[in-house]
C-alpha cells in the first residue's frame, strides 16, 4: 500500500473572501510590504486579517489602509504598536501607473486578496475590482452553488 506524503504547510498567511465576494476582480500584482519585526513577528503567528483592507495611491507610491496585524504581548512589550497602521507596498513605477490609470476609471478600486509567504519575505497579493451590484452577488452565488452540487454528483457516480 502506498503511504501519502504529508502536505508541505500553506504558504498563505491570510485571505480576503469578502474582496472576492464584493468586487469582480481582473488583474492581480504581488507586491512587497514594509514591515516592523513586531509585526513580522505576528504575522509568523498567524494574528494578521485583510478583511477591511485596501489600496491608495499617493505621490507615486502605494499605501496598504486597514490591513490589521494584532501585537504580540511578549513581542512587542518595548514597543507602542499600532495594528492597523498605514503600511507602504513595493510595486515597480510600471505597475503603480497601471493601477493608477485603473483607479482613475469609473468603478474600479484596488484591494488587498492575499497576504502569504515567498521564501523569507512577506508578500501582499492585490488585485483591481470593480464594485458588483447585489443581482451579481446573487449569479456568483447560485454559480458556485451549481459547481459544488457538480462536483458532488461527480464523485458519487465516480463511487458507484
Amino acid at each position: 500500500m502506498a503511504k501519502k506524503k504529508p502536505k508541505a504547510p500553506s504558504s498563505t498567511i491570510a485571505r480576503n473572501k469578502r474582496a472576492s465576494y464584493d468586487y469582480t476582480l481582473t488583474d492581480r500584482f504581488e507586491a512587497g510590504l514594509v514591515l516592523q519585526g513586531w509585526e513580522v513577528k505576528s504575522i509568523r503567528a498567524g494574528r494578521c486579517q485583510l478583511t477591511e483592507s485596501y489600496v491608495l495611491l499617493k505621490d507615486g507610491e502605494a499605501f496598504l489602509f486597514g490591513a490589521h496585524i494584532d501585537p504580540l504581548l511578549s513581542a512587542s512589550s518595548h514597543v507602542i504598536a499600532d495594528p492597523i497602521r498605514t503600511r507602504k507596498l513595493l510595486l515597480h513605477k510600471q505597475e503603480i501607473s497601471r493601477i493608477f490609470r485603473a483607479t482613475q476609471q469609473k468603478g474600479y478600486t484596488c484591494v488587498a486578496t492575499a497576504m502569504y509567504w515567498k521564501g523569507h519575505q512577506v508578500k501582499c497579493e492585490i488585485a483591481l475590482g470593480k464594485g458588483k451590484q447585489e443581482h451579481d452577488k446573487r449569479a456568483s452565488e447560485k454559480d458556485k452553488d451549481w459547481a459544488r452540487e457538480k462536483s458532488r454528483a461527480l464523485r458519487h457516480s465516480a463511487d458507484g
